[in-house]
């Protein structure tokens, strides 16, 4: 039941969030995005280098 409940308040300011600061919200969007993408490129740089 906790569990639930707090998983609706993240969600409730997740979106609150974004519907009061929306560009701050496209920043962090855009910084995971690029931190993903750094993640990725490292790890296939190791694959690669494993060969």
């Amino acid at each position: 039941m906790l569990k639930k409940v707090l998983t609706w308040l993240v969600v409730a300011f997740v979106i609150f969030y974004i519907i009061q600061r929306p560009e701050d919200s496209a920043n962090i969007v855009r910084s995971a995005g690029s931190a993903l993408s750094d993640a990725a490129t490292s790890l296939a740089a190791f694959v690669g280098s494993l060969v």
